[in-house]
């Protein structure tokens, strides 16, 4: 009898476990990176001309735009109506030497330390009036001072754990026990990923074992952080769709971090829509300009980065999008919405979001036998719509 295949072992992800994610805006002062914020999340945070005006991170929920569920909404017509929503924090200016402490590098490097993904706001504009930190704009040499401080941080982090730990290791030797066995793997493993970093190499873009990955994680590292790169062109660019510094910037990344997304937008085109309050007439006005808001492709991209989903629940009580982990099981899933329906969980109805619109209603997908029934063990996958059934005698719908 053939033996039987061992299932491959799950890659663990860089980062924080859990579904309470949060994006940092980070850039060097004057990019847009306040205006950017308030204009995507309608917040009143100071966005003076000047290097440190935003000193204490400001944080906000965005919702995060999906046709399904407004679809859902339309289908249930619910009391309560509740978005996914991501975190956006607005994390003060980094300035050149921040690592060791310039500017309020240290305070605000921390900031960034309770983030989980990074909007790396960079300048692509020219306005005689709003000065550059600088000096002259330059994207390129703006997108290397962040990347450094961020990794000279992580190379000084790295630097202080391998001093306290190191005459503790040398004296173990060869020997020792499991534990100290434990210690010694994990002190060889913050060395490789130092030496990492030293070299110039953002953490994010290591091939590490699930084992590396686990240390990793427990060292909170800068350069871990998934990244979007966001060009604030000027309104004029941004309505001509031509800027002179986009290929500088695509170029920087392809050769520094080939693969990560560059999305340009306008702060100033994104502050008009933003001041509409009807959304027909942001629709209009949009429409006579030429150019779309970028604010959902932002935050659509912001969401996926983090490696977030959501799933649904949906009744004449109310119609909701929980947010959750790619590749979440059940119970992770239901955990969501309470401990004890995740302790107690017996199995889950689940309708595939785009049958459900193809036979459009519950009733109709339910006649034609599409209603399936998973266990806590399956995987739910994105645009679930579910109702959980515990031993508690509840549910969640």
């Amino acid at each position: 009898m053939a033996p039987k295949k061992q299932a491959a072992e799950e890659k663990l992800q860089l980062g924080r476990p859990g579904n309470n994610l949060k994006i940092g805006v980070v850039g060097l002062p004057n990019v847009g990176k306040s205006t950017f914020f308030n204009a995507i999340t309608s917040s009143s945070v100071a966005a003076e001309n000047y290097p440190f005006c935003t000193i204490d991170p400001s944080e906000s929920r965005v919702a995060v735009p999906d046709e399904r569920f407004d679809w859902l909404v339309e289908q249930y017509k619910p009391g309560s109506r509740v978005p996914a929503h991501l975190t956006v924090i607005d994390i003060a200016g980094l300035v050149k030497g921040a690592s060791t402490g310039a500017g309020l590098g240290n305070a605000f490097l921390s900031n960034i330390s309770a983030v989980d993904g990074i909007f790396h706001v960079v300048r692509a504009f020219t306005d005689p009036d709003v000065v550059h930190v600088e000096g002259e704009v330059d994207p390129a040499r703006d997108l290397e001072i962040i990347h450094n401080e961020l990794r000279l941080k992580d190379t000084a982090m790295l630097n202080k754990y391998i001093e306290a730990n190191q005459r503790n290791i040398e004296r173990m030797g060869s020997g020792g026990t499991v534990e100290d066995k434990k210690k010694k793997d994990e002190f060889n493993i913050v060395v490789k990923v130092r030496d990492w970093v030293a070299a110039g190499k953002d953490v994010r873009k290591g091939t590490w074992s699930n084992k590396e990955v686990e240390v990793i994680n427990q060292q909170y590292l800068l350069s871990a952080k998934p990244v979007t790169y966001l060009a604030n062109v000027s309104e004029r660019d941004y309505l001509r769709k031509k800027n002179k510094f986009l290929p500088l910037i695509k170029k920087w990344i392809d050769e520094n971090n080939p693969g990560d997304k560059l999305i340009p937008f306008s702060a100033a085109y994104e502050t008009s829509i933003a001041a509409i309050e009807d959304p027909e007439e942001k629709r209009k006005f949009a429409a006579e300009q030429g150019m779309p808001s970028m604010f959902d492709k932002i935050i659509l991209t912001g969401y996926d980065q983090l490696n977030l989903m959501h799933f649904f629940t949906a009744g004449e009580k109310e119609v909701r999008a929980w947010t959750c982990r790619k590749g979440a099981k059940m119970t992770e899933a239901a955990r969501n919405i309470h401990n004890e329906i995740a302790d107690s969980l017996i199995q889950v109805d689940v309708m595939k979001f785009e049958e459900l619109k193809a036979a459009g209603s519950e009733q109709e997908l339910k006649a034609a036998g599409k209603l399936y029934i998973r266990g806590k063990d399956a995987t739910i996958e994105d645009g679930d719509v579910v109702y959980f059934r515990s031993g508690q005698g509840k549910a969640k719908k």
